[in-house]
């Protein structure tokens, strides 16, 4: 503000020295040449302005508009935009600096034709279509850093890929339960896990409650029970009822052991569609329940296969699974993880155990 003041009684002597006549809103000198810049007018009712009324506050504000004309964006100039939700995105935020283009995250297109093989039967279904309407999902689990050093038990989070558009996950899964019934509980606590499109919206979610000697998951979009998955008790096959409503669509008949491939098949034994549990290495099985799955609902879009994706092979299916179907699905494979393939934690490192 000091050296504001100073410019400003400096612009005044000179203007006392050159003998300045002001007219109006315009001042002008006794030489041909004038002044442009208007910021004032006449009292008393004349056209001469007293130099007293030239106050310092009226020069603060007259350099502050020059600044304002010359620059009239200031220092907006950068700007903090975000995009996503911020809990999923490592990157979910950036500068942008003006003249450039914001980025923006779009959701990958869909690997299945919706004319050639399906179409929503229902709003719900038209919901879940941007994530469900794809060939093979590729869904895999976070490594739990404080159930593999300390043993606490941690939600579990998952990201979903597209095989055919490997760059980006096209969705995520996020569970919610009480902490205190997941130290306690473990494997049989009850959660609700949150099914979600690679920009953070909810499509749907699975709801699985506490169980004692077979579980159960429900899948449900926009609040409404689609769909569930029961399990069927046996000393060691694993054996899974899927259910669309009231009515049973697909059974799951696994023998066991060290066999990792749930295929769901219909009422006269012909595949629908398949649930692999891949080998990520020693190390990650042995050390973490960072799981790999791969659901296979059947042929894609030719025209999506490109790159590596071409040579995947495609699963032969009877039929096409609704939305609503691998909606339930879905469901399974977070049942199966959570049934078979996690593990309690230990203090330092986690132990195997056994389930059945």
């Amino acid at each position: 503000m000091k050296n504001w003041s100073k410019e400003g009684w400096r612009w005044l002597s000179k203007i006392t020295r050159s003998g300045v006549d002001f007219q109006g809103n315009v001042a002008a000198r006794h030489n041909p040449a004038i002044v442009t810049r208007r910021f004032g007018s006449g009292v008393n009712g004349g056209n001469d302005v007293e130099l007293h009324q030239l106050t310092r506050d009226f020069l603060v504000k007259l350099w502050v508009d020059d600044r304002k004309m010359r620059n009239p964006r200031g220092k907006a100039g950068r700007k903090l935009v975000k995009h996503g939700d911020p809990r999923w995105f490592s990157a979910s935020s950036g500068v942008v600096r003006r003249g450039k283009r914001r980025p923006v995250l779009k959701q990958p297109p869909i690997s299945q034709s919706v004319s050639e093989f399906f179409d929503p039967q229902s709003p719900q279904e038209a919901k879940v279509a941007p994530l469900l309407a794809r060939s093979n999902l590729l869904i895999t689990r976070d490594i739990e850093w404080a159930n593999l050093v300390l043993g606490f038990e941690q939600e579990n989070r998952y990201a979903i890929v597209d095989a055919c558009y490997p760059q980006s996950p096209v969705g995520f899964i996020r569970e919610q339960s009480n902490i205190i019934t997941r130290q306690l509980l473990r494997l049989r606590r009850p959660f609700v896990a949150y099914i979600t499109d690679a920009l953070g919206n909810e499509l749907f979610r699975v709801r699985r409650p506490f169980w004692w000697i077979t579980s159960s998951i429900y899948a449900e979009i926009d609040g409404k029970e689609v769909g569930v998955v029961h399990r069927r008790w046996h000393l060691w096959r694993r054996i899974y009822d899927l259910y669309l409503g009231n009515k049973q669509f697909a059974v799951v008949e696994n023998p066991g052991l060290w066999n990792w491939t749930f295929t769901l098949k219909d009422i006269n034994g012909e595949v629908l569609a398949q649930i692999d549990r891949d080998w990520r290495g020693f190390g990650f099985e042995i050390l973490t329940d960072a799981g790999q799955y791969v659901i296979r609902f059947g042929s894609s879009d030719p025209s999506s296969k490109i790159g590596l994706a071409s040579a995947i092979e495609d699963l032969e299916v009877s039929r096409t699974l609704t939305l609503a179907e691998r909606a339930v699905t879905v469901a399974l494979a977070i049942s199966l993880d959570n049934d078979y393939f996690s593990r309690h934690g230990g203090w330092g490192l986690p132990f195997l155990v056994a389930e059945e």
